[in-house]
């Protein structure tokens, strides 16, 4: 079970480092960055951190972000990997969730949201599993 989860960690960060390479960049595909750019306006309207003076352009750089807290998660410092995890993790289920909250208050198909809720699903997953079977052995 344990070599499911980290080939699910695996390809989960594979998956927020690509979207966030091409969220960043135009190398990859012109199209989908010219795409992205544009929903990025759109988003900007009803970005939730936009009452504290945040949103337009810059909601674009923690949603590139991904890359980093997805992708590398390296040990720094005192923390140990599994820290830096739990910390990635956290981060991406907050962006999954406001992904989220975007695209429902923007009335979007159904369909633009599954990747969202699929993503925030498989991160509270790897969040919580195996919690409940510690608390019953202590």
């Amino acid at each position: 079970m344990a070599v499911l989860f980290t080939l699910l960690r695996v390809l989960l960060g594979l998956f927020f480092a690509v979207t966030g390479v091409v969220k960043l960049t135009d190398r990859i595909s012109q199209d989908t960055y010219s795409l992205m750019c544009s929903q990025f306006v759109q988003f900007a309207e009803v970005f939730p951190l936009r009452v504290v003076g945040v949103g337009g352009g810059a909601s674009a750089v923690p949603t590139g972000g991904r890359v980093g807290g997805a992708g590398g998660r390296p040990a720094v410092g005192r923390w140990g990997l599994a820290d830096c995890r739990r910390l990635s993790n956290f981060i991406l289920s907050i962006v999954m969730m406001v992904a989220l909250f975007t695209l429902l208050k923007l009335q979007q198909p159904l369909a633009m949201c599954c990747p969202a809720a699929l993503c925030l699903g498989l991160l509270l997953l790897l969040n919580f599993r195996g919690r409940g079977s510690r608390a019953k052995t202590e």
